[in-house]
């Protein structure tokens, strides 16, 4: 659980793109080591699995888009490339939602699969309540991933 924490509060206040994808690799593998905690060794794998397809994708699009904004990682100078580069927009916009957990996205059925059976589970509300808040900070980190490099103002020079 503190993987995740300290992972996912770090990745907030990251601007390097590929630092922030790191990042968030080491918060799911967080969650990947809660769900063997949990004795859910085969959730964990198939976790790791969709994980690995969906951040596949985001070093992919982060590589086209650090190429188009001039080979800069930094966040902060990227903004408004939505119109520049749609088909990474969307792509990369699917994949942190798959990350997020959003229903009917690869990443939904192996994260729900594993908050649900760990709410099952008498573990105490601390641990439950570090649970839903490093699920939170995932949401937020992908949110500002997205909103500082495709809806933003540009910021470049």
């Amino acid at each position: 659980i503190m993987t995740m924490f300290m992972s996912g509060v770090v990745a907030i206040f990251e601007y390097d793109l590929k630092k922030i994808i790191a990042l968030s690799t080491l918060s799911q593998l967080g969650m990947m080591m809660f769900s063997i905690s949990l004795g859910l060794y085969e959730l964990a794998f198939f976790h790791l699995l969709t994980h690995a397809l969906f951040k596949a994708l985001l070093f992919l699009c982060a590589g086209i888009l650090i190429h188009g904004a001039g080979n800069t990682q930094d966040i902060r100078s990227f903004g408004g490339l939505s119109l520049n580069f749609p088909l990474v927009t969307v792509c990369m916009n699917l994949a942190n939602l798959s990350l997020c957990g959003v229903p009917f996205l690869a990443g939904f059925y192996s994260k729900d699969l594993i908050v649900e059976l760990a709410c099952q589970y008498s573990w105490g509300i601390f641990v439950l309540l570090m649970m839903f808040i490093c699920l939170s900070l995932t949401v937020l980190y992908s949110v500002r991933l997205t909103y500082l490099s495709f809806v933003g103002p540009y910021g470049g020079g």
